[in-house]
């Protein structure tokens, strides 16, 4: 495989992975975004390994002059190393001291390397920190049932931390193949309107739900010909943290297969005999056949 074609991050849209071939690399302009994105082993391994490399890299250096440190046995790759560690994080024990002129350039070198590379980790680490995530917990399946006389989908979301989301939102797109007159098939995407799109605080759980009328992209579609069209459910939320205040997103993907037909969800909210009222999350992702009595859904 040439250079040009190498294959990049796989990338997953629904259940089906997309590897990218031929994409220029990002290099160091990507370095920022790798850092916040790498899972927190990988990131913690390479700030091991960057500090690792640049002790021992400026322990050579030392090591290229016999008189560079005071104190140190000759030739000595371990007081070295240890002495770029205590230069590096500018701490410097008193024992060991950079002597000749060469080790004081050095020695000014690493410390310069040592205060930009402290404040860029202190950086990355508050960033990594510091991004608000929604934990949004979202229905395994969707489903397609009778609702004020009509087909609807339905699917439905919680605020697993249950702290307030103001003017959240969601948006629900239908991604399917389809074939143009002039016969190229493509992969397009439809909005689908829904019966309450906002919300003003999300706190709780929230059950999204379409009407699949006339002017719905899925009025006579059938769980055979949304598998044939390879569709696609994307689902997107986004709001307001008043914990973080900062807007906070979360997205899931529903494939052809989640879609269960003439099925309606177990209801989630409770009320005991002393009037306690319980969000049962043990429930949440359970269906009941469609025609199976229930108090209406929340709207």
């Amino acid at each position: 495989m040439s250079a040009k074609a190498r294959p990049g991050r796989q990338i997953r849209i629904g259940k089906q992975d997309i590897i990218p071939l031929g994409a220029p690399p990002g290099g160091f302009r990507d370095l920022y975004h790798l850092s916040l994105t790498a899972s927190w082993p990988a990131f913690l391994g390479c700030l091991a390994l960057a500090h690792l490399s640049l002790n021992t890299f400026f322990a050579l250096l030392y090591l290229m002059d016999e008189n560079a440190i005071a104190n140190a046995r000759p030739g000595s790759f371990a007081d070295a190393f240890f002495f770029s560690v205590e230069t590096l994080a500018t701490v410097g024990y008193g024992n060991m001291n950079p002597q000749s002129f060469y080790g004081h350039v050095i020695a000014t070198i690493e410390i310069f390397t040592g205060m930009v590379s402290i404040a860029m980790t202190t950086g990355l680490i508050f960033g990594r920190f510091a991004r608000a995530r929604a934990r949004i917990l979202f229905s395994r399946p969707m489903t397609v049932t009778e609702f004020d006389g009509q087909p609807t989908l339905m699917f439905r979301l919680a605020n697993q931390r249950h702290n307030e989301i103001l003017e959240a939102s969601v948006r629900l797109r239908l991604v399917r193949r389809e074939t143009s007159v002039e016969g190229i098939e493509m992969r397009r995407i439809h909005d689908l309107v829904l019966l309450r799109q906002q919300t003003p605080v999300f706190s709780l759980s929230w059950t999204v739900m379409h009407v699949i009328g006339p002017g719905s992209p899925l009025f006579a579609a059938t769980a055979e010909n949304l598998r044939e069209a390879d569709a696609l459910f994307l689902v997107t939320v986004e709001g307001m943290d008043i914990t973080f205040a900062q807007t906070v997103h979360a997205r899931h993907s529903y494939a052809a297969d989640d879609v269960k037909w003439n099925q309606r969800f177990v209801d989630v909210l409770r009320t005991d005999g002393t009037g306690q009222s319980y969000l049962d999350y043990h429930r949440f992702h359970d269906l009941l056949p469609g025609d199976t009595p229930h108090a209406a859904p929340e709207r």
